[in-house]
């Protein structure tokens, strides 16, 4: 793809942009040669701009480590070793590691991120496809995710999760914002939030799940430990811990939403030590045998 001043006019960029563009960027100049262009001169936003107008290519950025102040790259970034970047990395298609993945403002990649490290940004994560990380993932911004969301260690999150997919994290699972999974959410140790959490389909906790202003499954809700949340508790089928559950002063606790009450017994049970105080619909059963199997 070359570009021509017409070419860009017809994208309505701003008037300054523009003419910065005309005097630095010569016509027939190659899509890459001026993303660089831009990014070397220290307009990186305006790098990402003309990417979301233009799209993505096929090229294939392959290199042993990467070390740079910003990139923005049309193509698949792959990198053998780590990628550390001082601001901004941001990829037309997929971004890979062989190490970690570090960024100082965010990183962005139209499909796919995959690291056999951690992956770090100090604000937004942003991903069209999956962001899968071998180690943990943290973000100091937004966590968006068009696909799903692995890591095998914890996942950090300081503003808001938004995943079309479902998220399987090894460890903890800590949100600092609202949170919502399109489907199903695993989390091998303890889930803290500080704000509403809604998943599309089943929640599986192996430790607690504390914190959290509203809990929302479509499916069903399980944890090894207590369900302690500020608000309500909302499961589309059963609800299942092994220690207390318990809602808000004066909010309540419903399970079966999502079924009807004649098959309460069988998909809309309830177990925990005790009857959950608010236990506005399903059918408690008492503790759970899983829970008591394990002592």
């Amino acid at each position: 793809m070359e570009f021509t001043k017409k070419f860009l006019r017809a994208k309505n960029p701003c008037a300054e942009g523009f003419r910065w563009f005309s005097r630095h960027v010569e016509d027939g100049s190659g899509y890459q040669e001026a993303l660089d262009t831009l990014v070397n001169a220290g307009r990186v936003g305006d790098a990402c701009w003309l990417l979301s107008q233009f799209g993505p290519t096929t090229a294939v950025l392959l290199v042993d480590r990467l070390e740079a102040d910003a990139i923005v790259f049309a193509g698949t970034v792959e990198v053998r070793g780590s990628i550390d970047v001082s601001t901004v990395i941001q990829a037309g298609r997929s971004i890979r590691a062989g190490g970690g993945l570090r960024a100082g403002l965010s990183i962005a990649a139209g499909e796919d991120i995959r690291v056999a490290g951690g992956v770090v940004s100090q604000g937004l994560l942003q991903a069209g496809g999956d962001v899968r990380a071998a180690w943990g993932v943290e973000a100091e911004g937004d966590i968006i995710c068009g696909g799903d969301l692995r890591a095998g260690w914890d996942a950090v999150c300081h503003g808001k999760l938004a995943l079309k997919g479902g998220a399987v994290v090894g460890q903890d699972l800590i949100g600092h914002g609202p949170m919502e999974c399109g489907k199903g959410l695993r989390v091998g140790g303890h889930l803290t939030g500080t704000q509403s959490l809604r998943v599309g389909q089943g929640i599986l906790v192996g430790g607690a799940i504390a914190g959290v202003q509203h809990l929302e499954a479509g499916w069903g809700i399980k944890a090894g430990e207590g369900i302690r949340v500020r608000g309500s508790i909302r499961a589309g089928e059963g609800l299942c811990a092994g220690g207390e559950i318990r809602a808000g002063q004066g909010y309540g606790v419903f399970a079966g939403l999502n079924v009807q009450q004649e098959t309460w017994e069988s998909s809309a049970q309830v177990w925990s030590p005790e009857r959950p105080e608010g236990l506005r619909s399903g059918l408690w059963l008492g503790p759970s045998p899983l829970a008591a199997a394990q002592r």
